[in-house]
């Protein structure tokens, strides 16, 4: 229809950049993805080509247009999400000048350090601890080691913010991204000196972009940027949201007490409320707008543990069509058992230990590739369930829970997670939640919704809903605490193992 309006969704990862039109009731019209690539100059340093980010973002969105058949004025607004932490830096004439993504590690002993010393003192401003690729540590990371590429940098962006000012020539932030990378006071949600200071970043302040709300306007298209994506000049782009927030709301998650569990790269599990928790051994909390919080407890060790599977053994050898298929069909062929293989889900080592790795442990000879899957597909819900009770143990408690991500397309999974937490689990109908999550507060900033809320109930419906079988209850319990038993003795091994690579 001529008259039809839309939002576009963008969602920036670390690697893949989508585009996603909607209309307002928020079916998806239109999809177009690429993959970027990433470089290792040194181990531990994973950057980006800030200008192949663009040239994606560019083809993704005219790829959208022309598949849809709109015309760009019909586009309402545009909202970004992004993967959260890293550094985006751009020098002082607003070039690119470096682009460090969130599975860089190079911070590692700097964030021991600062964790160390003022690691407390951090918690109480910004309710985070320094980790690797946390985006202050970064930052004094280049101060102490590349001073020459800190004094050429002119603004700290994070991923989905180059993305607007490319669209837009405007240098903002929304408080979701910021207060979840722990440059935010908290709960006031705004920068601070004081803040700055601990990480070793007193002269920092000049590099902040200006910090705005997930739904207020951060700017609009500009010409030479609507040339080249073929959008239409002056669309209002918001400010938007950090990826995890935007897969929330993109699921339907948007009000206290809601859980969102993200089974994709990383195992994100997120429980919203009104007022932030204040616990030491909470990952992260995010606020994404008054009176609206994410608790996160996250690590590294969700479905990224198939995908490297899948890349490995089956679609090395070309002998599958569909190969994540080919996984849910063996794994819905076995037959649960109690001397099942255990599996630890530690490729990328666990927010416990970074030293941690990967293994499967019980294999007998009667073991075959659907019982390793079905090990593995456990495992991920096992780490889940521990992030989950971490939050439990802080106070934060929830009924039932929205399963986004990758893991979240498998027939399969769903029920596991639903059996082993013991909760009702739903799986949202739209698959691209976070770009969903994006189009929603553009959606709101555009005035097409009066809340977020009533955003969120036009367009994030229900899909599939996964009962707990009361019946399995016993059996993964068992297995939880053989999985956790079994980390804590493999303890030793792991930094045994570490001190060998070492050389210690």
């Amino acid at each position: 229809m001529a008259d039809a309006r839309y939002l576009l969704g963008l969602d920036a990862g670390n690697t893949v950049i989508k585009a996603v039109l909607f209309d307002l009731a928020g079916r998806q019209v239109a999809l177009s993805a690429m993959d970027g690539s990433s470089a290792t100059p040194q181990p531990g340093h994973v950057e980006r080509d800030l200008g192949e980010l663009w040239e994606n973002a560019c083809r993704v969105i005219r790829n959208v247009i022309a598949e849809a058949h709109i015309d760009p004025a019909q586009i309402a607004a545009i909202g970004c999400a992004g993967h959260g932490n890293g550094l985006y830096l751009l020098d002082r004439q607003n070039a690119p000048l470096l682009g460090i993504q969130s599975l860089d590690t190079r911070a590692s002993s700097l964030a021991q350090d600062l964790a160390g010393r003022v690691g407390d003192r951090l918690h109480g401003l910004c309710l985070q601890t320094p980790w690797p690729a946390q985006t202050p540590a970064l930052l004094a990371w280049v101060r102490r080691h590349r001073p020459e590429l800190y004094a050429r940098a002119g603004t700290l962006l994070l991923c989905k913010d180059f993305v607007t000012f490319k669209l837009t020539g405007e240098k903002v932030s929304d408080i979701s991204d910021m207060s979840g990378c722990g440059l935010l006071r908290m709960p006031e949600c705004a920068y601070d000196d004081a803040l700055l200071t601990l990480y070793g970043l007193e002269d920092a302040a000049p590099l902040l972009p200006r910090l705005i709300e997930p739904n207020a306007i951060a700017g609009r298209v500009s010409d030479s940027a609507a040339a080249a994506t073929g959008l239409n000049p002056g669309t209002p782009v918001a400010g938007g949201l950090f990826d995890v927030v935007a897969s929330a709301l993109g699921s339907g998650v948007v009000k206290p007490g809601q859980a969102s569990i993200i089974a994709g790269t990383w195992s994100i599990n997120q429980v919203l409320s009104e007022t932030p928790v204040v616990d030491p051994n909470i990952f992260m909390v995010s606020g994404f707008g008054d009176g609206r919080f994410a608790n996160i407890e996250a690590s590294a060790t969700s479905a990224a543990n198939l995908e490297w599977y899948v890349r490995e053994f089956i679609e090395r050898g070309a002998h599958h069509d569909d190969p994540f298929g080919h996984c849910n069909a063996r794994v819905a062929a076995v037959t649960p058992s109690a001397d099942d293989p255990i599996y630890h889900p530690y490729l990328y080592g666990s927010g416990q230990g970074a030293d941690r790795r990967a293994g499967f442990y019980g294999l007998a000879g009667w073991h075959d590739e659907g019982h390793m899957l079905r090990a593995l597909y456990e495992g991920v819900v096992f780490e889940h369930r521990r992030h989950i009770e971490q939050l439990m143990s802080a106070g934060v408690n929830f009924d039932d829970a929205v399963l986004s991500g990758g893991g979240a397309r498998s027939p399969v999974w769903p029920q596991i997670f639903a059996d082993c937490l013991g909760r009702t689990i739903s799986v949202s109908q739209c698959e691209e939640t976070g770009a969903l999550g994006a189009a929603i507060v553009a959606g709101q900033a555009a005035g097409l919704f009066d809340s977020l809320d009533a955003g969120v109930a036009q367009m994030a419906a229900a899909g599939r809903t996964f009962a707990p079988d009361s019946n399995m209850k016993a059996h993964y319990d068992r297995r939880y605490r053989l999985f956790l038993d079994l980390t804590a003795a493999l303890d030793g091994f792991w930094t045994a193992q570490a001190n060998t690579k070492h050389g210690n």
